[in-house]
């Protein structure tokens, strides 16, 4: 793997919030989709996870979110294992395609969902809801029909499901994949202002450099670089040699 130093921004001495082992994961015999990933993310930390199609990003999240169950490896939250198939409220995941998280009657019942599955009263499910709907702006749409919202309303009604469960770490899997200019802008706005510990996979990656303080570089499954943004994403040899292009913002930089 590649060796990239970057400055710490995060103490050492604070939580590790995900930690992987010597992760592996196949579909198949024939083809291993995650192979001896071995990464801690520290607490409070961004970190963009990039690589082209079939690199392993979502496989990955998968894994860590116990959707997915390791061929070989672990995975920690907190220093404490996750179960494959168990609901653990600590970690959150936002699917790239918000149709595939939103589906009951209104925003409210969306957002109230996993909090009432956690089995929690019903005034702290309202304002749970209540305060995910605001930390994502869009308070005003809480009555209304989810598929009937615009892809950039559904994007913050997707996350605010997840917010409202008040997880220490939540994976963004293509957060912006298909949001217009004005939706994109709001939502890196959120990204930055984030207290949680987050994971963005995205091939946007102009909004990886603008949110994440760490980048962590997949191909075939293995992690070939790991370290700042604008070191590796301005690396034209590693960008192209991992069927990736230098984000164009970088491109007179150097």
């Amino acid at each position: 793997m590649k060796e990239l130093t970057r400055n710490n921004q995060v103490s050492l001495t604070n939580t590790v919030s995900i930690t992987l082992n010597n992760l592996g994961f196949n579909y198949s015999k024939e083809r291993a989709a995650l192979t001896d990933v071995n990464l801690k993310i520290i607490t409070g930390e961004k970190v963009g996870l990039i690589g082209a199609n079939g690199a392993g990003k979502t496989t990955l999240f998968m894994a860590i979110c116990g959707i997915l169950t390791p061929n070989y490896g672990d995975v920690q939250i907190l220093n404490r294992p996750i179960v494959p198939g168990r609901f653990n409220p600590d970690i959150g995941l936002v699917f790239q395609n918000p149709d595939d998280q939103l589906f009951c009657p209104t925003v409210r019942d969306d957002v109230a969902f996993g909090a009432e599955n956690m089995g929690l009263a019903p005034h702290e499910v309202t304002e749970r809801v209540e305060t995910a709907l605001s930390l994502t702006g869009v308070s005003h749409l809480i009555d209304r029909i989810p598929h009937h919202l615009s892809g950039g309303e559904k994007c913050m009604v997707a996350i605010s499901t997840v917010l409202a469960m008040q997880p220490q770490v939540i994976l963004y899997d293509e957060p912006s994949a298909n949001l217009d200019l004005k939706a994109r802008r709001r939502l890196i706005r959120f990204l930055q202002a984030s207290s949680e510990t987050i994971m963005i996979s995205s091939h946007d990656l102009e909004l990886i450099l603008e949110v994440c303080d760490r980048v962590i570089l997949l191909n075939q499954g293995r992690v070939i670089a790991d370290g700042l943004p604008q070191k590796i994403m301005s690396d034209r040899v590693l960008m192209e040699n991992n069927n990736l292009e230098v984000p164009h913002s970088l491109t007179h930089k150097h």
